[in-house]
């Protein structure tokens, strides 16, 4: 779930949005106020993978009353999509500021192991295809070289009138995830996207983590 994700993505020194788990409308709004607003809900579900599929997030809420209505509307849409969903309850976050999106992530390939992904994230990942791939284990200079091979590298280093972005934080983070894959070979995927990139020195911060394990034999 996107709360053990967190856990362990934190452990590995990746740096994770800080979210906590509501099991209840009024709770869910006790938490914002104390996070303050504005901020995210998303249901904790390991059946729901794409949240934004199935209305199972909701963003920029900014006031207690809408914190209410929007977990009670996260639950009703997740049951109406996903009958079958565990619904453990809902994280409340706050929300970051915006950054240059990009994607870094894992899939563990059964000839080659776990390759390493790197390029430009957010929602139009799929479209936009800008994507540069190593097996792990990865050095820092094959990390400097994924960053460089994509177009977001052209966004980072400070496009027209953009400020340049803190590529120190990606490559760490590159680092860290290639690691994370070669020391627990039962994950199938990593996917840390977005991961918002800020302004050189400024560090970054993995808005959503997603950690799928190896499908267990049947014994």
């Amino acid at each position: 779930t996107p709360m053990e994700a967190a856990v362990v993505a934190r452990a590995y020194g990746i740096p994770v949005l800080e979210r906590r788990l509501a099991k209840s409308p009024e709770e869910a709004a006790k938490i914002a106020d104390e996070v303050g607003y504005p901020v995210v809900l998303e249901v904790e579900s390991p059946q729901v993978i794409h949240k934004t599929d199935v209305g199972g997030i909701v963003l920029g809420v900014e006031s207690r009353e809408e914190v209410i209505k929007a977990y009670r509307g996260i639950l009703d849409s997740v049951r109406a999509n996903v009958p079958a969903a565990e619904i453990k309850g809902v994280i409340v976050r706050r929300m970051a500021p915006s950054g240059v999106e990009v994607l870094i992530g894992m899939h563990r390939d059964p000839s080659f192991g776990p390759v390493i992904a790197f390029g430009s994230g957010g929602v139009l990942v799929e479209l936009v295809r800008d994507v540069s791939f190593r097996v792990a284990p990865v050095s820092l200079e094959e990390a400097w070289e994924m960053v460089r091979e994509t177009r977001a590298y052209r966004i980072l280093k400070g496009f027209r009138d953009q400020p340049e972005c803190d590529m120190d934080a990606v490559v760490d983070v590159i680092l860290r995830v290639a690691k994370l894959a070669t020391d627990i070979e039962e994950i199938s995927d990593i996917d840390v996207n977005p991961f918002f990139v800020y302004e050189k020195g400024r560090g970054g911060l993995a808005i959503d983590v997603k950690i799928l394990l190896k499908p267990t034999p049947p014994s």
